[in-house]
């Protein structure tokens, strides 16, 4: 073994070292394939982080951060850390102020150098938060959020930061829609009116409060919308027209029935604290992150699951929106949150029951009745009706029913007669049902998983008004035949199933819904656990 004694020669072997490591790499050397002190120092800083490497490499190891003529650069990304918080983003996971006071002691070219790989280095965290999403596997929090944020190009966020003008880069990074815009403001207001002292008392729990009401209990609530934005300031004591009007508004906006009458529910929802309301839009935040890269489309169908609604947008405007039913709050029915593409209705479809449904629900009561869901068919494996008859159903369980079940095209049919396919392979599409009664639920948590439509039929001619001048002859024609057929889209549209408790609305305001599965609860506190924090305030 040769000892190496000399500074010099260590300094020497770590150069051949890394000139031979970056000739491997194909990244660039300086021009005389030399390496300075602080070009080495920046090397080794920088070799741990394949991204970091390759930018250095190739730009000869010359720094973006730390000369004097790097000053915008650095002040406008410091400006950006210092604003993280109304990202709702874990301000504290970037060490901004210990960046900032590494500036004024460094002494040595080598803590210049890692000086500078820090900084490149927060650059990357920062823009995947901001950009993508501090959470970045959504489904280890709960199998339905099956949404997957894009992975960055780290090494093009670097080229692009160095070789853009800072600020309008910086600014470029988060989601680019009105709504994130939007949410960010309200979370500013809600900020606002917590550093005042929120939004007042409570309304008192005492049953409902209707028209033609008057006392202290009157006096809270007319208190509590004005503070709310959703009422002008008065003096009175009765429950006048204003107040029943500004009720109306405050439900439309909270997603309840609006009758004007505040009672348990709307209580529930009025006296919501003003905390609740900041970690549900820090959530809608997150989750148009994960969005980045997934293209809405001039025309797309949105269905937001705990809104209890599906929408055809065109170029930014709602064109038909229709309430849904969605899946029961149960761990194998919850609907999931992902986005594709609808490429085709069915009209007159069978339903093929989904085996976890035939072993779970339907073999039971077959063993209990043979002659139980006679409108099911048994096939077996050659695609043969069976028939029933004789058949002793105890000698089966989950595991050994060697029974498929389907139910024929009908009136009475699960699926209605209609459903719209967007193939993907969580097996979940749009559909009619016979079950009508269950739309005039104010909660609407029923089916296996799949999303159903009050208007199967309106929504079905608004998609094929664009491929159609006789939308609605075109769908009858199908429709008469009573036989199941497939009738295409000539484009196909984009689907989005997504999940937002809170979103602003065309009118300025930001609406309100219930967290249906516990997901924003969940997605919070995997947040908190990043390092997110909301403001304190002293009451």
């Amino acid at each position: 073994m040769v000892e190496l004694t000399h500074s010099g020669t260590w300094r020497g072997l770590v150069q051949r070292v890394l000139v031979a490591w970056l000739l491997v790499l194909g990244l660039a050397l300086p021009a005389t394939a030399q390496l300075s002190g602080f070009q080495q120092a920046l090397a080794e800083a920088a070799s741990s982080d394949p991204a970091l490497a390759a930018f250095y490499g190739n730009r000869g190891y010359e720094p973006i951060w730390t000369t004097g003529a790097d000053a915008d650069r650095r002040g406008a990304f410091f400006a950006a850390l210092a604003a993280a918080p109304a990202h709702g983003l874990p301000a504290a996971r970037y060490s901004a102020e210990a960046l900032a006071a590494r500036f004024s002691s460094l002494h040595t070219e080598r803590d210049r150098a890692r000086l500078e790989a820090a900084m490149s280095a927060t650059l990357l965290t920062y823009a995947r938060d901001v950009q993508v999403g501090v959470v970045t596997n959504p489904a280890a929090l709960e199998d339905g959020l099956v949404r997957k944020p894009k992975r960055q190009d780290r090494l093009a966020i670097l080229d692009g930061f160095a070789g853009a003008d800072p600020d309008a880069f910086l600014r470029s990074l988060p989601p680019q829609v009105p709504e994130y815009a939007q949410l960010m403001r309200a979370k500013f207001d809600i900020e606002a009116a917590l550093a005042r002292g929120g939004w007042g008392p409570k309304v008192p729990a005492q049953g409902k409060l209707e028209p033609g009401a008057t006392g202290p209990a009157v006096i809270a609530l007319r208190d509590r919308l004005i503070a709310l934005g959703y009422l002008g300031r008065s003096a009175s004591a009765s429950y006048d027209l204003p107040l029943q009007q500004a009720v109306q508004m405050f439900q439309l906006d909270n997603g309840l029935t609006a009758d004007g009458v505040a009672g348990e529910t709307t209580m529930r929802e009025v006296n919501r604290d003003p905390e609740e309301r900041l970690r549900a839009i820090v959530v809608a935040m997150e989750r148009l992150r994960w969005m980045y890269g997934t293209e809405r489309g001039a025309r797309h169908v949105w269905v937001n699951l705990p809104d209890f609604s599906a929408k055809i947008i065109d170029d930014g405007k709602v064109t038909f929106q229709t309430v849904t039913v969605v899946g029961q709050n149960l761990k194998d029915t919850r609907s999931p949150e992902f986005s594709d593409f609808m490429e085709h209705m069915v009209v007159n479809p069978s339903w093929n029951v989904p085996r976890s449904i035939t072993v779970k629900e339907y073999l039971p009561m077959l063993q209990s009745d043979p002659n139980a869901v006679s409108y099911l068919q048994l096939i077996d494996v050659s695609g043969r009706v069976v028939d029933r008859s004789g058949l002793d159903f105890t000698q089966f369980d989950a595991n050994t029913f060697p029974f498929d079940m389907k139910q024929a095209p009908s009136n009475s049919n699960a699926l209605g007669l209609v459903k719209f396919m967007f193939p993907n392979p969580h097996n979940i599409y749009l559909h009619d049902t016979p079950s009508k009664s269950l739309f005039s639920r104010e909660t609407r948590t029923f089916s296996h998983g799949c999303i159903r439509l009050q208007q199967p039929f309106d929504f079905a001619y608004t998609l094929l008004a664009a491929q159609s001048s006789d939308p609605q002859g075109l769908f009858a024609r199908y429709l008469r035949t009573g036989q199941e057929s497939i009738l295409p889209l000539e484009r196909s549209v984009p689907v989005h199933l997504v999940y937002f408790t809170a979103w602003p609305n065309a009118k300025g305001r930001t609406e309100f819904r219930r967290d249906i599965y516990g997901r924003d609860q969940a997605i919070y506190q995997a947040l908190q656990n990043a390092g997110v924090a909301l403001p304190s305030w002293q009451s």
